[in-house]
C-alpha cells in the first residue's frame, strides 16, 4: 500500500517545532517527507491520499510501560489465582486492539503472565491479532523475598507474573532461558514490599542484578528493572540495567549513577495519579490522594533534573490495571510530564514517540517521521504541541496508521462480557457486625 499524507501541520518526534509538509508511505517504510509530494499516480488507483488540511501529522504514541496480558485486573488476586494460560492469551488478543484504536503503535511489556508475552508479540507480527508493535518480556525475576504481591509469590518456582530466582545461577539459567523462548527485554523486579516496612525495600544484591545484567548484554539482549526506591535505582545503574521503571524517590546520589552507566527512565506516573485523583470514583482507598501525589511530586523533581542532564525519559501507563485500563489512559503520562515536570508539550511528545524507540530495541526507526523509518502515525484533529491533552480524547484521532496500514477507526468499541471465574467475587464489601445492624432500616 502506498499512502500520501497531504496538506497537513508535521510533528516529527524529535522535539523539532511543527512544519508544513507531506509525507509519502510505501508499505511500512516512509520514503518522502516535505512539502508538495507528487501524487500524480493517484488517479490510477497505485496511491491512497489522506487530506490532512487543518489537522496535525504525528508518529503513532510508544507506551514504554504496558502489561498487555493482564487484563485490567483489579486484584492481586485475579492476577495470580483466576485465570488458565489459554484464557489469559485469548483476552490479550481481544485488549492489544484497544491500545492500537488509542493511538498507541508501540508498547513494551515488560513481563507477562504465563510467559505469552513472545508468542502475543508473534501472533501481532504475523497478522493473527491486530495490535501495535510489541517489544516484550517473558516472566519478572524475582528472589524469594518477593516483590508487590506479598505471598502470592512463592518461594521458589513460578506464579502469574513472577519467576522466582534463589541463586545467582538460577538467575543466569533463567536469563538465559527467557532469550531462548523470544525475550526482548529481561525484566527485573528490583524492589518489594515486605511486612513492617515502610516502602519497598531492595531485595537484590548488586552482585546478583550485576549477573543477569552481564548474562542479558552477552547475548544481545536489554535489562529493565522495577526500583521503587533511592537505593535501588543506583544499585540497578551500577549493575548495567539499561531501563529504570519507577524510579521513585530517586536522590542525588542514584541520578549520578544513572548518568553516569547510561540508563533511561520511565517513570510510569499515570497509575499513582489516577489512584490519586480518581481512585474514589472505582472504590479504591480512602485517603491515598496525599500518598501517591507526594511520590509524584517528589520523583517529579529529580525526572526533571535527570532530562536537563541528557537522561532520555520515557512515557509508560502501566495499562492492564482497573486504573489503568487498556486503551483509555496512555496520553495521560504526557499531561503529567508537562504538569509535573514542566516539560513543553514538544518535549512530553519526544518522550512517548522517539525516545519510545528505545524500548522497542527500534532507536530511530520508529517513534520518528523521517525518511526510512517505520510507517506508524496518528493525523490529529487539534494541536498537540499546544495541548496535549487532545491525544488522550480518541475522537480526536482522524487517522491511525500501524505498519503503512490505515486502523479502522469507525466500527465498534471493543466490547465483551465477563468470562466466568475471572473476576474476584465478594459476599460484601465491608463486615457486616450486628451493632451496623442495629437501627438500620430492613
Amino acid at each position: 500500500m502506498t499512502t500520501l499524507i497531504r496538506g497537513g501541520r508535521l510533528i516529527d518526534g524529535t522535539g523539532a517545532p511543527a512544519v508544513d509538509a507531506d509525507v509519502l508511505l510505501d508499505d511500512d517504510e516512509i520514503v518522502a517527507v516535505g512539502p508538495g509530494l507528487d501524487d500524480s499516480s493517484a488517479d490510477d488507483g497505485s496511491v491512497d491520499v489522506i487530506d490532512a488540511s487543518g489537522l496535525t501529522v504525528m508518529p503513532g504514541l510508544i507506551d514504554a510501560h504496558v502489561h498487555c496480558t493482564f487484563d485490567d485486573v483489579a486484584s492481586n488476586d485475579e492476577l495470580f489465582h483466576h485465570r488458565s494460560a489459554a484464557t489469559a492469551a485469548l483476552v490479550a488478543g481481544f485488549n492489544v486492539q484497544k491500545m492500537l484504536r488509542a493511538g498507541v503503535t508501540s508498547v513494551m511489556d515488560p513481563d507477562t503472565i504465563f510467559e505469552i508475552g513472545p508468542a502475543l508479540r508473534d501472533a501481532v507480527d504475523a497478522g493473527v491479532v491486530e495490535g501495535p508493535r510489541i517489544a516484550t518480556g517473558v516472566s519478572a525475576l524475582l528472589t524469594s523475598v518477593g516483590g508487590t504481591a506479598g505471598r502470592m509469590i512463592p518461594d521458589q518456582g513460578g506464579a502469574g507474573y513472577a519467576q522466582v530466582v534463589t541463586t545467582t545461577a538460577e538467575m543466569v539459567a533463567e536469563t538465559r532461558r527467557h532469550i531462548k523462548h523470544g525475550a526482548d527485554w529481561i525484566k527485573i523486579h528490583a524492589t518489594g514490599s515486605i511486612p513492617r516496612h515502610r516502602g519497598e525495600l531492595l531485595v537484590w544484591t548488586a552482585d546478583e542484578l550485576r549477573a543477569v545484567c552481564e548474562t542479558a548484554h552477552a547475548l544481545d539482549t536489554p535489562v529493565a528493572a522495577h526500583c521503587r526506591s533511592a537505593e535501588s535505582t543506583r544499585v540497578a545503574a551500577e549493575a548495567g540495567v539499561d531501563l529504570i521503571l519507577h524510579a521513585s524517590f530517586m536522590d542525588d546520589t542514584a541520578l549520578e549513577a544513572v548518568v553516569e552507566h547510561g540508563a533511561s527512565l520511565c517513570p510510569t506516573f499515570t497509575f499513582l495519579a489516577n489512584l490519586a485523583d480518581h481512585g474514589h470514583l472505582v472504590g479504591a482507598g480512602v485517603g491515598m490522594k496525599d500518598i501517591f501525589r507526594g511520590e509524584i511530586e517528589a520523583t517529579g523533581e529529580m525526572m526533571r533534573r535527570a532530562h536537563d542532564a541528557g537522561v532520555p525519559l520515557l512515557t509508560g501507563s502501566e495499562s492492564g490495571f482497573a486504573l489503568t485500563p487498556y486503551g483509555h489512559w496512555h496520553a495521560r503520562e504526557i499531561e503529567l510530564f508537562v504538569e509535573v515536570l514542566g516539560l513543553s508539550p514538544l518535549e512530553a511528545i519526544r518522550c512517548a514517540t522517539e525516545r519510545g524507540g528505545i524500548a522497542m530495541r527500534m532507536p530511530g526507526e520508529v517513534g520518528v517521521i523521517r525518511v526510512g523509518a517505520r510507517a506508524d502515525l496518528l493525523v490529529v484533529d487539534g494541536m498537540p504541541d499546544r495541548d496535549v491533552s487532545v491525544l488522550s480524547d480518541r475522537s480526536r484521532f482522524r487517522h491511525v496508521i500501524s505498519r503503512g496500514t490505515p486502523v479502522d477507526l469507525e466500527r465498534p468499541w471493543p466490547e465483551r462480557e465477563s468470562i466466568h471465574g475471572e473476576r474476584v467475587s465478594v459476599w460484601a464489601s465491608e463486615v457486616l457486625t450486628r451493632e451496623r445492624t442495629i437501627g438500620a432500616e430492613s
